[in-house]
């Protein structure tokens, strides 16, 4: 059972959102990366099939596959981790979660399960998927 990764995904409001710079990363204009200040020490737990569970507007929403995990130093002389991301977004069950700082592990056991592509919920839009998750229907 792989362990994975659970983050805020700041200035973000919806998954379509965070679609979007996953299509320009692949299209050349940014990487398919997020540097973070704190390195994994179970980085062998997390690899080669972990995912990063991304939190948005206060909700667990989708998941984003980790493809490697890479030491980087700052400009400013101080070590981070480089999280490189295989380029697909999988939408999970919703649910909610509250702020935190920096990342938390996550898991596999304790992790929302992926939405199935051709479930109920597919087409369905994201604030509805929201709402219901919120009423425990979804």
């Amino acid at each position: 059972m792989p362990l994975n990764l659970l983050k805020l995904c700041v200035g973000v409001t919806e998954i379509e959102e965070l679609e979007s710079w996953v299509k320009d990363a692949k299209a050349g204009r940014d990487t398919l990366d997020h540097v973070t200040r704190m390195f994994p020490r179970r980085k062998d737990e997390i690899l080669p099939s972990g995912s990063l569970y991304w939190v948005i507007r206060g909700m667990v929403l989708c998941r984003q596959p980790i493809a490697s995990l890479e030491p980087v130093t700052g400009a400013d002389g101080i070590e981070r981790c480089r999280i490189m991301f295989k380029p697909q977004i999988i939408a999970v069950r919703p649910v909610p979660k509250r702020a935190f700082q920096g990342w938390r592990y996550l898991e596999d056991a304790d992790a929302p399960p992926d939405l199935p592509k051709s479930g109920k919920a597919e087409g369905m839009p994201e604030k509805l998927r929201r709402e219901l998750a919120e009423l425990g229907l979804l």
